[in-house]
């Protein structure tokens, strides 16, 4: 009986053991040198932990370090997307709309930034109001009817109630500004500023009633860049007394204190000093829910500077960061097949959310094949362009490399500790309610490379390909 019941012990400890180990990861891949785009390989099961040597490449995840807890990404709806989106045939839109915000099949996007009236990516500039009209008895939103809640209501029945939409503004009317212009730069004048902050409020409460809610808003879109489109100027001090004395102050008046009121909406480079100058204001910092930012600062050969966005985190932990723009600025028609491309908007993705980034926003949803429609000739790329003669889309490889972030790294997630051994492998890692673990894992050297991926006591052996993009999921 005693031999009987050592048997039994060990025959659990047995089973035990196994039960720990029986994990698959399910990997997805994006990968230059094949044919694979969000493909599926072969599941690839776990194994007990191993001591890995100094030789071998290794990706660790460790899920009992967490940090910020993901809001979701996405992409603009601006004029431009809309008017081509109006171009294509009603199945054409069926797959845009699929491609997006699909989140078996697409990209799974949550989130819309939308613009307060023009910016370049508008066939013209406009406003809500006529000019001179510093009350609002004039303001609407009826120019946005025709091309822009089409698209909206399209995304909210794909989408549905996860959908979180936030407006931003390039700039407040002419005669509000100190260059009477809504182009090249200019100030908001000081007595304009209260009715500059009411036509928020009227906006908010225009699209709500046509059937948008608005999760939140950003104060002014690049505050410090005078450009040749609509653009406005706020030295830091000026965007802090306007959120703390007219802003803040007309959404809670409003009742519109839940709105995520985000600060700055500019590159990384000035991030810190502009989020210190507000948030070091404890009256402003009451009313600001998060900082912005976008990623310019490399426009001209310039490194990212990831580090600022970890600085802000460490110092104001209490506030969200947000992606809220980014695109690869210059467009060229052999751009439409880049690579490179791709691994910036991989690269980028990856380490804002290493530094503390809770929500990613990339820039237009989809444009035509020459970059626009812009007003100005402002033409960019995006990660889909569609081709209005054919009436075709033609989804690029930094799309897919966006799907390996957005559609397996859901709202609710939390991320955990993650790093490599390898200067050319880059990764991040999130943990669901469900359990389930979701490492991102980047190669961008010229050459495979072969890994163990570890993860608390189970490990499994992995491989990259050269300039390639994978997505594991353990469950």
């Amino acid at each position: 009986m005693r031999k009987f019941f050592l048997l039994a012990v060990v025959w659990l400890c047995v089973l035990q053991v196994h039960a720990q180990h029986k994990n698959t990861w399910q990997v997805y891949e994006t990968a230059r040198g094949n044919e694979h785009l969000l493909q599926q390989l072969d599941d690839i099961p776990t194994a007990g932990s191993v001591q890995p040597l100094e030789s071998e490449r290794v990706v660790f995840a460790d899920t009992t370090h967490r940090f910020q807890v993901h809001t979701g990404m996405g992409g603009a709806v601006t004029d431009a997307v809309a008017v081509v989106y109006d171009s294509l045939s009603e199945s054409t839109r069926a797959a845009f709309i699929q491609a997006c915000f699909d989140q078996k099949n697409g990209l799974g996007y949550n989130l819309i930034r939308v613009p307060v009236h023009s910016c370049d990516f508008s066939p013209e500039s406009y406003t809500y109001i006529t000019e001179g009209d510093s009350t609002l008895q004039t303001f609407s939103i009826d120019h946005d009817r025709t091309y822009r809640f089409p698209l909206l209501q399209h995304i909210q029945s794909v989408a549905g109630k996860d959908l979180l939409l936030y407006a931003s503004p390039w700039s407040p009317p002419a005669f509000m500004k100190t260059n009477k212009d809504m182009l090249h730069g200019g100030s908001l004048l000081p007595e304009y500023r209260t009715a500059w902050a009411n036509y928020y409020i009227r906006f908010i409460q225009e699209y709500e009633a046509a059937g948008f809610p608005v999760w939140g808003l950003t104060v002014q879109n690049e505050p410090m860049a005078v450009q040749r489109w609509e653009s406005c100027i706020y030295i830091a001090e000026e965007e802090r007394d306007f959120v703390r004395d007219h802003l803040g102050p007309a959404l809670h008046a409003a009742g519109m204190d839940d709105k995520k009121l985000i600060v700055w909406d500019h590159n990384r480079d000035l991030l810190f000093q502009r989020a210190a100058t507000i948030l070091n204001d404890p009256e402003a910092s009451a009313y600001v829910w998060g900082v912005g930012f976008h990623w310019y600062e490399t426009w001209a050969g310039g490194e990212p500077m990831f580090e600022n966005v970890g600085l802000v985190n460490s110092s104001f932990s209490d506030k969200a960061l947000v992606f809220t723009e980014g695109c690869n600025e210059l467009f060229r028609r052999e751009y439409l097949g880049s690579w490179a491309h791709a691994e910036r908007y991989g690269e980028a993705v990856i380490e804002d959310f290493n530094h503390g980034t809770t929500a990613w926003t990339d820039w237009n949803l989809m444009l035509n094949m020459y970059g626009g429609p812009n007003h100005v000739g402002n033409y960019c790329f995006a990660p889909i362009h569609a081709d209005v003669a054919s009436d075709t889309l033609l989804l690029t490889p930094a799309y897919y490399y966006l799907g390996h972030f957005s559609r397996f790294i859901r709202p609710g997630a939390v991320r955990v500790a993650a790093g490599t051994n390898h200067s050319d492998l880059l990764t991040t890692a999130y943990l669901h309610p469900d359990g389930s673990l979701t490492v991102v894992v980047m190669n961008k050297s010229d050459l495979p490379i072969s890994y163990q991926l570890q993860t608390g006591q189970e490990s499994a052996k992995m491989a990259i390909p050269a300039h390639a993009i994978q997505t594991c999921i353990l469950r």
